[in-house]
């Protein structure tokens, strides 16, 4: 590790911890060299995930879009922004975890939908019927006596 503050690349560990829920360490490092202090933090790195569309075209995993498409689907619901927060989070652990770098956008909205099923019904349907594209109130109608069987 080399020091913010001379260069120099030597340095011992002072004191190391847990940091953001265990997702990161903390590590307050002591130059050899000045005896400044510093801290870093060490992360896993993630393998970044490409979504194969429907068509076939692929882009890389966008967060904030998975956060939006479920914040408009619990809009109005009496969900908080941090649970919406988690479940993007579990979303994304899930697939960093289960996949090799690619997930279908077909994976992505299972989850949402298996995840929202359990939140609140009412953003699970609404979000079932823009991701399923019903075409009809028969199938939309079919979806809501599953939710009550």
């Amino acid at each position: 590790m080399k020091c913010p503050f001379c260069g120099h690349e030597e340095d011992k560990v002072v004191d190391s911890r847990n940091a953001q829920e265990g997702r990161a360490v903390r590590r307050r490092r002591e130059c050899l060299a000045c005896s400044k202090r510093y801290t870093t933090y060490e992360y896993v790195e993630k393998v970044t995930l490409t979504v194969v569309k429907n068509d076939g075209r692929r882009e890389d995993f966008d967060r904030q879009k998975l956060f939006k498409g479920i914040t408009l689907a619990c809009n109005k619901r009496p969900i908080s922004e941090e649970k919406i927060n988690s479940v993007v989070a579990e979303i994304e652990e899930e697939l960093q975890n289960n996949s090799r770098g690619e997930v279908t956008s077909q994976k992505i909205g299972e989850l949402v939908m298996d995840r929202l099923k359990k939140l609140d019904e009412v953003a699970y349907v609404r979000f079932a019927s823009v991701y399923r594209k019903f075409k009809d109130k028969s199938e939309f109608l079919e979806e809501l006596r599953g939710l009550l069987d």
